[in-house]
């Protein structure tokens, strides 16, 4: 495997490796993320990763010693023998990373040793990597594109980018209501007029109200709902309210908003308006006040 994969491959993988069976075993435990519920974990992880860069780099180290040992022809051999065994992508891959590293190939390292010797410790005159230069420039360009932009043009900043979020946010929300029925309250409900609402909510007070309002409304138990008079106030706002929030306390309806939605009590408070002006076959007398639309 080392032959064929270098280590720049190689640690990454082996890393990734212990990393995803950690996670695979804490995650089929049932809990959390492994880095989440124990950050000791993530610390061990970080470890290995320092452990396998630096038994990488030792053994570099140790086969660049062994290398500059040889003679000339063994170099040869050993370089001969290396290729040998190395298909042509692994070896395409090798010289790119050289190349982008901007580093000496081992045997030509000698050009660019330096005359400091420490102990026998000799410095190589490396330049830094192509990718570091490049990226170093590329910085620069950046800044300046961004002080001009943002310092002496005024550029959007984040400031007013996070205003015009909220402004389309505000817009989005106010389209979305009014396809979400169920986010209607008392300040904003209004009368349903469309017959597929009137007909569920003549079917809710068929199953829920009959029994205390009677079938058209005339009263039983509960008041007459066809005259003009209203306990808890008439209109839709008023009409929605009770049914959501009950009657009077201790004697009047119960709150529905247990058991209705939203779009439900809407529904059922349009069909209640219905009985308006009709005539009951036996009306309970009037309670309460006269309600007229203009007061609301």
């Amino acid at each position: 495997m080392k032959n064929f994969i270098p280590s720049w491959i190689r640690v990454p993988v082996i890393f990734f490796i212990i990393f995803g069976l950690v996670e695979y075993f804490v995650d089929s435990a049932g809990s959390k993320p492994a880095f989440i519920e124990q950050p000791i974990i993530m610390l061990f992880l970080l470890l290995v990763l320092v452990i396998l860069i630096a038994t990488e780099a030792i053994v570099g180290s140790m086969d660049n010693i062994l290398y500059q040992s040889l003679d000339e022809e063994a170099k040869a051999r050993y370089e001969a023998s290396s290729k040998a065994k190395k298909p042509k992508f692994i070896i395409w891959l090798e010289e790119t990373y050289i190349k982008l590293l901007g580093a000496k190939p081992i045997q030509e390292e000698h050009e660019i040793i330096l005359d400091h010797n420490y102990d026998g410790i000799k410095e190589l005159d490396n330049n830094l990597p192509p990718w570091w230069v490049y990226s170093f420039y590329i910085s620069i360009v950046f800044a300046a594109i961004y002080l001009l932009k943002f310092h002496v043009f005024n550029g959007e900043n984040q400031y007013q980018e996070l205003e015009q979020e909220y402004a389309q946010a505000k817009i989005d929300l106010e389209e979305y209501k009014k396809t979400a029925k169920d986010l209607v309250d008392f300040n904003t409900v209004e009368v349903l007029t469309d017959a597929a609402d009137l007909a569920n909510g003549k079917k809710i007070f068929e199953t829920n109200c009959v029994a205390c309002h009677k079938a058209d409304g005339g009263g039983g138990i509960g008041p007459n709902l066809t005259d003009n008079h209203w306990i808890l106030g008439g209109g839709i706002k008023n009409v929605f309210r009770t049914i959501t929030e009950g009657g009077r306390n201790g004697k009047g309806m119960i709150a529905w908003k247990q058991s209705l939605k939203p779009s439900e009590i809407n529904q059922v408070a349009s069909y209640v308006l219905q009985f308006q002006g009709t005539t009951p076959a036996e009306p309970k007398a009037a309670e309460g006040d006269i309600w007229e639309e203009t007061q609301e």
